[in-house]
């Protein structure tokens, strides 16, 4: 599992380095081979190899005649980048990727259980804030699945 938020440097190459808390994890999951993607969200996706695999295979069986399913695969499995985690604990994000995500020095590793997501700071920061003002007002309709969690 993967959960935390990281502050990490991007360097002048456009790599970031793998925070040596999930080097050792990252490498017997996948043995450091891992697949960066679009969000919709305008942040990037990080998996392992095998997590990415599934979902790979789960986009795939979509309808190819529905435009919703094609944009899908277009989007995610069309911008889907294999990246290894090299000798540094680093990772080269493709600059397609960071221009997308908006990604500069500054950037975000947010755990996302089976993935990560790597965010632009000042992004991730002035979500942050929106999304727990959302929280605290209460507006938006609980989804039946989070009615009965509790903490």
């Amino acid at each position: 599992m993967f959960r935390g938020v990281t502050p990490i440097n991007v360097d002048a190459k456009g790599r970031m380095a793998i925070p040596a808390k999930y080097r050792e994890r990252l490498q017997e999951l996948c043995e450091g081979r891992l697949v960066l993607t679009v969000d919709f969200d305008k942040c990037l996706m990080l998996f392992p190899e095998s997590e990415w695999e599934q979902l790979e295979r789960k986009l795939s069986r979509l309808p190819s005649l529905n435009p919703r399913a094609r944009r899908l695969q277009r989007l995610l499995m069309g911008y889907a980048s294999e990246c290894e985690v090299d000798g540094n604990g680093r990772i080269l994000l493709p600059a397609v990727l960071r221009e997308y995500a908006q990604l500069d020095k500054r950037i975000v590793l947010v755990g996302q259980g089976n993935k990560f997501e790597i965010w632009n700071e000042e992004i991730w920061n002035g979500n942050r804030d929106e999304w727990l003002a959302a929280e605290a007002a209460g507006t938006d309709a609980m989804p039946e699945e989070l009615e009965n969690l509790s903490f």
